[in-house]
């Protein structure tokens, strides 16, 4: 059972993402971007948290499609020849370059004119939290120090400057929607600058500062709100860690007094429910959001992000 968290900053939150939501559901457009959007501008989203953007800013001035379909991880991506034929025909593509390497090379070699990289406006940086797994024996994690966190997401700061940049997209590609455009984005911007209130308060005074999870998907939330991330897995969800890098997270846990060993949607919890098992701790969702599953098909990034709040506060003792 899901901790309610009675802080107002919250509260404003989920009132004001129930309002965007009737804002936008019902000019959200069909799922389809092939050309026949009955005079709206055709836009495609390589992956959920940039189709949010779209949809909400976008409005019923644009129809909407994802490259990433719910349940499917978005590192795993490979497009189908119809996807494909998407991209070609849409007027905006909107996409994280290098995260997702099958949709850079389809932009590349459809809609070079239509590409819009949002890695520029999201200010990636080498947080230092990829790691490659070795063989036993050898170090347990080498850290890839150079590798841009493509994470931005989970950051409302870095996010509310992805959706500013789109905001500026949709308006220089179809100006004659311009205000609508405005508007919109200005209502998902103030909603976002409630969450990241909200994330600033509660998570001040947390009485535990690290939280361990499935992959390591929450450095920049981390270092926003003074947090430290321990990831069983690097960047990639589903690898396979070592039994050195299972007993590495085991040891932490143990000396830290970790509570809860957070696992996501899309991913198998086999091995954070037995790292768990093994420290006698428990289990709980912490969403990296990026990408709805059926279990959540109704929430939106504004929910889910609420949701991780509440488990980081229940998890870390936050009063």
């Amino acid at each position: 059972m899901k901790m309610i968290v009675m802080k107002s900053g919250l509260r404003a939150v989920l009132a004001g993402a129930t309002a965007l939501a009737a804002l936008t559901l019902a000019g959200c457009g069909d799922s389809s971007a092939n050309g026949t959007g009955g005079g709206k501008l055709d836009v495609v989203a390589s992956f959920y948290p940039l189709e949010f953007i779209a949809r909400t800013v976008g409005g019923d001035a644009v129809n909407v499609s994802t490259l990433t379909a719910p349940g499917v991880e978005p590192h795993d991506l490979e497009l189908t020849p119809k996807q494909v034929g998407q991209i070609a025909s849409a007027k905006l593509v909107v996409f994280e370059k290098d995260l997702q390497p099958a949709v850079d090379e389809a932009v590349e070699q459809n809609a070079k004119d239509a590409g819009f990289d949002i890695v520029p406006a999201a200010q990636l940086e080498a947080t230092g939290a990829d790691f490659e797994e070795h063989e036993e024996g050898a170090a347990t994690a080498a850290h890839k120090d150079n590798a841009l966190d493509p994470h931005f997401w989970l950051d409302p700061v870095r996010y509310a400057a992805v959706v500013k940049a789109v905001e500026d997209k949709l308006v220089s590609v179809d100006s004659a929607n311009a205000a609508g455009y405005h508007q919109r984005a200005k209502a998902l911007l103030d909603q976002i600058g409630k969450l990241d209130t909200a994330y600033k308060t509660g998570l001040a005074t947390c009485k535990l500062k690290t939280f361990v999870t499935s992959h390591e998907a929450f450095a920049y939330l981390a270092k926003r709100y003074g947090l430290t991330m321990v990831g069983i897995a690097g960047f990639t969800p589903d690898a396979e860690p070592t039994p050195a890098r299972i007993k590495e997270v085991q040891d932490i846990v143990k000396a830290q007094h970790v509570t809860t060993i957070f696992y996501e949607e899309l991913v198998s919890p086999k091995v954070a429910e037995t790292i768990a098992k093994d420290v006698g701790v428990q289990t709980a969702v912490l969403s990296p959001i990026e990408g709805l599953s059926d279990a959540n098909s109704k929430e939106t990034y504004l929910t889910l992000m609420q949701e991780n709040l509440q488990e980081l506060q229940k998890a870390n003792g936050c009063s």
